[in-house]
């Protein structure tokens, strides 16, 4: 747990450290430019956002860190407040691939050509790095706070729209009251123990054995305090009241790094805290695992039932959201590392397919004006691109091949079996075949119904069309050539546990 300042340690926060860097540039960037050029910010975003990927997989490369091997006490840095893991360098790649995309199909909104949208936006990616590398509760809380209070200025940016002043709002409400649950919890688990490492707590939970019942049940209700904070980050039911609102609010370009930044963001938290063995030993027997396995099929019926029933496009995709974190927790309930390298590879595959759908979303509502899914309406014949990739987006959340939600539930769905949850398997796959009746009803939409105004093109800048290209891509290759990046996840997932 070393607190001298080594390569190592340095190295540690290198790609953290080039976020801010970009921070302080975009903010002297954008003094310098002309109102009419205020899209430059984005694209320097993007692009910066490039070559920080280049620099976090490089030092992964060149110096062997994080090294997979390394015992869970020799990975953490600046007196135990971060870990230094494949874990961590597999989120990093997912936050960034989220700044960059919404970077740039977000680029030619004009409400959001300011400097402080791209600020806000490496900001929270900033958080998000820290809460993936969080070994302390401390370091967890401040990296999550740092997340959330940009996604709420976010959320709320179109100051011209009661709508996302709305939804903003409702976020930051419902988000300060699930942070002081979450803090509450934290507070429960540092009186017990005295400490606030994870990874120190759980070895002392280990080596205590058996606990005296009052113990047991404190540690309980901190679990329950706990899993409210991180269940609201994830829009898992009960604590996804939020969603529908939020993201049809906020911005589009808000709604899809909230849907898939913020997601990953918050169950990697959720994997480190509940597979560590913070809360007792990861195994069946544990009352919060019951407590999670109970919130992991609700999550996954309700969000998908609910979709069905939408009109308006971004409500669709957010009860979809809410199901997508139903199957991404089959994976943490498993508790082994095979489930937690699936959960990691489905958000993987979901940071690009949901990106792609709500790269799409804001091209189209770009033009219309409106959300609707009566937008889509001919959209094959508006623009034949668009609704390719949005094809390949609904497919892919719906798990059909070649696409990569089709290897992505598979894992999920096999780790679960593997584990001997079968029927929790099953329901994961009766889920997916509701969920392809409201994905396949705008791929009707979009290719079989004709509209007023399919005439009239739907224009697509260079910027976006390279955006919803990298999306598209990643669909496609981790559909077709899943192996290679499962197997990276895997070994990560080992990780996760005290002994990996």
């Amino acid at each position: 747990m070393g607190s001298q300042i080594t390569l190592e340690s340095v190295l540690a926060i290198v790609p953290e450290l080039s976020l801010l860097i970009l921070l302080v540039a975009i903010i002297f960037y954008d003094r310098l430019l002309k109102p009419a050029d205020g899209r430059r910010t984005g694209l320097m975003t993007a692009w910066s956002g490039v070559v920080v990927l280049f620099i976090t997989v490089g030092i992964w490369l060149i110096y062997n860190v994080p090294d997979p091997n390394l015992p869970w006490n020799e990975s953490l840095y600046w007196g135990g407040m971060i870990r230094n893991d494949l874990v961590t360098l597999v989120f990093r790649v997912m936050f960034l691939f989220a700044l960059i995309t919404v970077s740039l199909v977000s680029v030619d909104v004009k409400r959001l050509q300011r400097n402080e949208f791209f600020a806000l936006l490496v900001t929270a990616t900033i958080g998000f790095n820290l809460m993936a590398a969080s070994a302390d509760l401390m370091m967890l809380f401040v990296a999550l706070e740092t997340a959330s209070i940009s996604l709420y200025v976010l959320a709320g940016f179109s100051k011209s729209s009661t709508r996302s002043t709305e939804a903003g709002m409702k976020y930051f409400v419902y988000g300060a009251f699930a942070s002081a649950i979450m803090l509450y919890g934290m507070s429960l688990v540092y009186g017990i123990s005295g400490d606030t490492n994870i990874y120190v707590i759980a070895m002392n939970v280990r080596s205590a054995g058996v606990l005296p019942p009052e113990v047991s049940g404190i540690f309980l209700l901190a679990a329950v305090a706990i899993v409210f904070g991180f269940g609201f980050k994830v829009a898992a039911v009960p604590f996804h009241f939020w969603t529908p609102d939020v993201y049809e609010g906020a911005p589009s370009a808000v709604t899809a790094f909230l849907s898939t930044a913020s997601k990953a963001a918050g169950f990697a938290v959720f994997l480190r805290v509940f597979t560590s063995g913070l809360f007792g030993a990861p195994d069946f027997s544990n009352a919060w695992w019951a407590m999670l396995v109970a919130m992991t099929v609700v999550t996954m019926t309700l969000g998908n039932f609910l979709a069905i029933y939408q009109t308006n496009i971004k409500r669709m995709l957010a009860y979809s959201s809410i199901a997508q974190a139903g199957y991404t927790l089959v994976g943490l309930v498993s508790l082994t590392p095979d489930g937690s390298g699936a959960a990691m590879f489905y958000l993987l595959m979901y940071v690009f397919t949901n990106i792609a759908a709500f790269g799409v979303v804001i091209l189209v509502s770009n033009q219309t004006g409106s959300d609707e899914m009566s937008d889509f309406y001919g959209l094959s014949r508006r623009s034949p691109y668009l609704a390719l990739a949005m094809m390949l987006a609904l497919l892919s959340l719906g798990g059909i091949p070649p696409t990569a939600g089709f290897f992505g539930k598979f894992f999920i769905f096999r780790a679960a079996v593997d584990a001997g949850l079968w029927w929790l398997a099953g329901i994961g796959v009766l889920n997916a075949f509701v969920a392809l009746y409201y994905y396949l009803g705008i791929i009707k939409y979009m290719y079989l119904y004709r509209s007023e105004d399919e005439e009239i093109a739907i224009p697509v800048s260079r910027a976006a069309k390279v955006g919803l290209a990298i999306t598209v891509i990643g669909i496609l290759y981790l559909g077709i050539a899943a192996a290679p990046a499962f197997d990276w996840t895997r070994l990560a997932g080992a990780a996760f546990f005290l002994g990996g």
